[in-house]
């Protein structure tokens, strides 16, 4: 479409620029013959060349002044215009006057035998166009192309014919104007004059000019005809002074080599197109095809339980994204589930461990609970508040229908029962502060959570000082965390002891590999980072002679926002 639409308006360009340059040419021509036409009037009309012409004398003085006057009258025309070759003036007498560059004289004995002089002599004063002659048709010695033209004189006073003038014309003002027609190197152009025969052409013909028939004619002076439907584009164009046709024949050939160049030039322009499209086509393949195609290849895996891969492209910005956010849901949907399996096993590792220790569960309560009635009735009232506290932890301990989770409620009436041990074997030495909060006593956490950490704030931060000390519990929201602090005011430790402290709960120890081991902090560390994510866990604080506190970090219940974390907690 592209190419046939070029072609077309480069044809119609074509075309409209070929009307408009025989259209100026025609009108140069019709300039240029006015002013011949002028020349040749001006030395008819002269009285005194008329009147030299046509008187006789026998007296060679006289006769040889009137020659020398009639050739300054004919040289002073010669001079008027620079392109005048030759003037000839030929009377009815046979004399024969002229005014020419070079070999003056030297005529054509026969020239009255020429078609060019019975044309000038049948005339009857028009002007006479007879067209490029290779030489003079006068002077046999100018060999060189003159354009000639000329008419018959008269006497103005009683309209006889007295002879006839010819001029000879330089050529190269024509074959210039004719060149205005060309369009490409292969034009030819010609001027035809009667019965069709050229008169002038822009190249030389070794046998004559042609006769150029059946090409189209305008019929008046202004019309100008356009032809393009043969192999040829022609234009024509009809001067008004003279009966000439201008003709301009161009080979459609020579309008199709930029046509051809044109047509190479989309053919290059689509090969580059198809790579470029073929390069882009690759490019977005690379970019962005692969990387979804790979990206929902391992969504297939996922959907399968295979939560092992990732994926790992190079592309834009927004798949690397939308990769890199899928790589991070993958990899935490498999720490979730592996979080939840070792939840699952640890709980059934300490329900196995709970029931294994439970020799005949209803035996023992009832054991303990005949040895508390024994005591009360013997009036051991402090032995007896010591046994039932060990019966009611016990019952908590083995209690496992609520699985391995609790509220803060039951696990500080818990310690309240486990203090009630301590006090009494240390002889009311610690002093409790339990500062809770109404609103955190129905926080979800593991069961045994906050006995492990007083027993060993008792065994190794208040017991060895030997004295009265206080233990503090207390619970504080911290942002999007609840801190549930436990405080002893006894020994502390020194910076390089609870560094190694620290490190020991970073170690990820889990008493489901290692099920001799009593439940201590590393323990607590573990179900807790197992219940709520690796967030949360036990921090601990110390100062050496000022105490120890053990943080218990859970999540924020008001917050709302880790529910999906523990799916077993709905």
């Amino acid at each position: 479409m592209y190419y046939t639409r070029t072609l077309d308006i480069i044809h119609s360009k074509i075309s409209d620029i070929a009307q408009k340059n025989i259209s100026q040419t025609a009108g140069l021509f019709n300039l240029m013959l006015e002013g011949y036409d002028s020349l040749t009037k001006s030395l008819n009309g002269n009285y005194e060349l008329t009147r030299l012409l046509q008187e006789t004398t026998n007296n060679p003085a006289v006769s040889i002044i009137n020659e020398r006057s009639i050739t300054n009258i004919i040289g002073a025309a010669y001079y008027s215009r620079k392109e005048i070759a030759a003037i000839h003036i030929i009377t009815n007498s046979g004399k024969v006057y002229s005014y020419e560059r070079q070999f003056a004289g030297v005529i054509d004995i026969n020239y009255a035998q020429t078609e060019w002089y019975s044309k000038l002599k049948a005339s009857s004063g028009d002007m006479i166009w007879l067209g490029f002659y290779n030489g003079s048709p006068i002077n046999t010695m100018q060999q060189d192309t003159v354009f000639v033209f000329g008419r018959q004189l008269y006497d103005l006073t009683n309209h006889k014919p007295i002879g006839i003038i010819i001029i000879e014309m330089d050529p190269k003002p024509i074959t210039e104007a004719l060149t205005n027609v060309s369009i490409s190197p292969g034009t030819r152009v010609f001027i035809t004059g009667l019965n069709d025969r050229v008169i002038a052409s822009n190249a030389q013909e070794e046998d004559g000019w042609p006769v150029l028939t059946d090409l189209p004619k305008p019929s008046k002076d202004d019309e100008i005809i356009v032809d393009d439907h043969s192999d040829q584009l022609i234009v024509a164009a009809k001067t008004s002074l003279a009966d000439w046709t201008i003709y301009g024949i161009t080979p459609k050939s020579d309008l199709s080599a930029e046509i051809n160049q044109t047509r190479l030039f989309l053919a290059i322009v689509v090969l580059v197109l198809i790579a470029v499209s073929t390069a882009l086509a690759s490019l977005v393949s690379r970019t962005i095809a692969s990387p979804l195609k790979l990206l929902i290849r391992e969504m297939k895996k996922v959907e399968l339980g295979n939560f092992s891969g990732s994926v790992n492209v190079n592309s834009f910005e927004e798949i690397n994204s939308l990769v890199s956010s899928f790589n991070r849901m993958v990899h935490r949907m498999d720490e979730l589930i592996e979080r939840i399996k070792l939840s699952s096993v640890s709980e059934k590792n300490a329900q196995l461990q709970a029931l294994q220790s439970q020799v005949n569960p209803h035996f023992l309560y009832n054991t303990l609970d005949m040895i508390y009635w024994m005591l009360d009735e013997k009036g051991n009232e402090r032995l007896s508040r010591v046994i039932l506290s060990l019966s009611q932890m016990f019952r908590y301990s083995s209690d496992w229908e609520e699985a391995s989770q609790t509220t803060l409620r039951q696990e500080l009436e818990q310690i309240r029962h486990y203090l009630t041990i301590i006090e009494s074997r240390l002889e009311d030495r610690v002093q409790t502060e339990i500062e809770v909060d109404e609103q955190w006593l129905d926080v979800i956490l593991p069961k045994v959570t906050i006995q492990p950490i007083i027993e060993n704030a008792v065994k190794y931060g208040l017991e060895p000082l030997g004295i009265p000390c206080k233990l503090k519990v207390d619970a504080v929201q911290h942002d999007q965390e609840l801190h549930i602090r436990i405080t002893d005011y006894g020994l502390g430790m020194d910076e390089e002891t609870l560094r190694q402290v620290r490190e020991s709960l970073q170690m990820n120890l889990n008493l489901v590999s290692r099920p001799g081991r009593g439940i201590g902090l590393h323990n607590v560390h573990a179900r807790i980072s197992m219940m709520f994510g690796e967030a949360y866990g036990i921090r601990i604080e110390s100062h050496k002679g000022e105490g120890t506190t053990v943080i218990v970090v859970i999540p924020n219940p008001l917050q709302g926002r880790h529910e999906d974390e523990y799916p077993h907690r709905r």
